[in-house]
């Protein structure tokens, strides 16, 4: 049965004494001198394959006063685990130890983390996510049209005011993220929106997407393509104001700063802050958050809004051969607005989902373009999932059935999170 990885984790404040294991290499014993221990509880009776464990750093700090993030190998029975260490300082207190292991139904794991008290000894893991932007260097704008220069990867980008739709300066239009499933861009302009790179490899292509223009990926290729018809509506997953009974994307700013957070084997982020959005409740501040974990097909969008409080939204686009997926589970507390048909633009069977809090629903309704859902967002704060399954990908899903059982074990995990004993 395929699998859903998600964000959630819940601690407790515990603490178990390190254990020596002579199956740990050496070399990690002399890199990574000392040990602190961990439980990990699955409290599914349900398989949960690539299972990330988002261990605090500040609460492995609060334990052992000498622990160093920044130096730090992790094990399990023996064995070496994937391992990433995230610091995006926003919310607070995200400073992590991002590491994955696979659970059977109710297991529940020792996970050891070897660390230096000094230092920055990083190791290295084969990449299963990646984040980018990627923007023209060397030419000049005219027009609004970005001419000449080639393009390089940045971390960090002011949109320029003569930045628009098709100007050509920004690579695939956008920042892209991917994971060893699926790949998401969004167009960092006036439209907004979030797009789809289906994905027929596990490998990151996003790299070499679009360096030749902006047709290229429109048409099926080696690694995949872009499958989804956008146009004016929600796409997958994008924010907007839903007002007057329309949602309206995130269009009206005086400034936008996008930021690559974290690009490394297990996560990747990306930040997008939006000043002086202008809605019907006044100026808004927005900030931004999308990740994506190591064999997830899901995105979590984190959002923090200052200043007015719009009445937000996110939705599917409505497409001629997307059919609604119903939902027949009203108890949980997360809930789903999906769709599933030969969607895609390559005319076959394509997924899609929009995974939110149920108590933060307002409504389930639509809009001429786009299925949408109303939410809530206390104090300015939501938090939702989206996510793409294609027919074609590597391993994929390749009907409705199969779908639908991704998308409640998706539920189920989110419901019933992994528990982690510091």
């Amino acid at each position: 049965m395929k699998q859903c990885r998600l964000w959630p984790w819940m601690p407790l404040l515990l603490l178990f004494p390190a254990c020596s294991d002579e199956r740990i290499p050496q070399e990690i014993r002399t890199r990574y001198p000392e040990t602190l221990v961990v439980s990990v509880h699955n409290p599914l009776d349900a398989q949960r394959p690539d299972a990330p464990i988002i261990l605090n750093a500040e609460k492995l700090r609060s334990k052992v006063q000498d622990f160093n993030e920044r130096a730090v190998a992790v094990t399990a029975g023996g064995r070496e685990l994937p391992s990433q260490w995230v610091t995006h300082g926003e919310p607070a207190g995200m400073n992590v130890i991002i590491t994955m292991a696979d659970f059977k139904p109710m297991e529940t794991k020792r996970i050891t983390i070897h660390y230096n008290r000094s230092g920055e000894v990083l190791r290295d893991y084969p990449q299963r996510t990646q984040a980018e932007i990627s923007i023209k260097t060397g030419g000049v704008f005219r027009n609004r049209n970005y001419e000449g220069g080639t393009f390089q990867n940045v971390k960090r980008l002011r949109v320029p005011d003569e930045h628009t739709d098709h100007s050509n300066y920004i690579r695939y239009e956008g920042p892209g993220w991917e994971s060893d499933r699926v790949g998401y861009r969004f167009y960092l302009d006036w439209r907004n929106a979030i797009d789809i790179f289906g994905k027929k490899t596990s490998a990151m292509v996003l790299r070499d997407v679009g360096l030749d223009g902006f047709e290229s990926y429109h048409a099926m290729s080696d690694w995949g393509m872009d499958v989804l018809k956008v146009g004016e509506t929600l796409g997958l997953g994008s924010l907007a104001e839903w007002r007057g009974g329309k949602a309206l994307r995130v269009a009206e700013t005086d400034s936008v700063i996008c930021e690559i957070v974290a690009s490394g084997p297990l996560f990747s982020m990306i930040r997008t802050r939006y000043f002086g959005w202008r809605t019907a409740a006044g100026i808004a501040d927005l900030v931004s958050d999308l990740s994506i974990f190591a064999g997830s097909r899901a995105t979590r969008h984190e959002i923090r809004v200052s200043g007015a409080e719009p009445l937000l939204c996110t939705g599917i686009v409505k497409l001629e051969n997307g059919e609604p997926v119903p939902y027949s589970d009203n108890t949980p507390d997360w809930s789903f607005l999906a769709t599933y048909g030969k969607q895609s633009l390559a005319e076959d069977n394509l997924g899609m989902a929009v995974l939110y809090k149920s108590e933060q629903c307002i409504d389930q309704t639509a809009d001429e373009g786009s299925h949408v859902v109303v939410l809530k967002s206390p104090g300015g704060s939501l938090e939702y999932y989206f996510l793409a399954s294609w027919e074609k990908e590597k391993d994929g899903i390749a009907d409705r059935k199969s779908f639908v059982r991704h998308l409640e074990d998706c539920v189920k995990q989110l419901d019933v999170p992994l528990l982690i004993a510091y």
